[in-house]
């Protein structure tokens, strides 16, 4: 695929094994998954929520889908990141297969945000040096 015009405003263009340019609408897309191996495990079978809190900064989102299946994800923290067809996230299982997924608009019933993972509103407060340690460079 093209990744500077792969989503066009129909669906998403792909390149087929044959060689072949194929729009597919977003109407039957579920989730296009950024593989590292095509011979890999298929989606439905990773880890679809994160058992701890994640730990890549962004969104943790949890997404239903039409079929009543859902899937968590981190989604940028970024407006310009979004795309108006649909939104990229990263899966919950880093060692799966999948590196990143596409889920379009239309595969969705739900979208809810389950917390912000790395703010910059809300920093660790220092603590300051106890009164009896010892300064070394005064």
């Amino acid at each position: 695929m093209n990744l500077a015009s792969w989503l066009g405003e129909e669906g998403i263009e792909l390149l087929s094994v044959e060689g072949n340019v194929t729009t597919v609408p977003y109407g039957e897309i579920k989730a296009v998954c950024f593989v590292k191996d095509f011979q890999g495990a298929a989606w439905q079978r990773e880890r679809k929520i994160f058992t701890t809190r994640p730990k890549t900064e962004g969104l943790w989102v949890r997404m239903l889908f039409r079929d009543g299946d859902f899937l968590d994800g981190v989604l940028a923290n970024d407006l310009l990141h979004l795309e108006p067809q649909g939104f990229s996230v990263v899966p919950p299982d880093p060692s799966a297969n999948n590196q990143r997924l596409f889920i379009p608009r239309e595969a969705l019933r739900d979208l809810k945000v389950l917390g912000v993972i790395g703010s910059p509103l809300r920093r660790r407060k220092r603590v300051p040096p106890a009164e009896d340690q010892i300064k070394l460079f005064e």
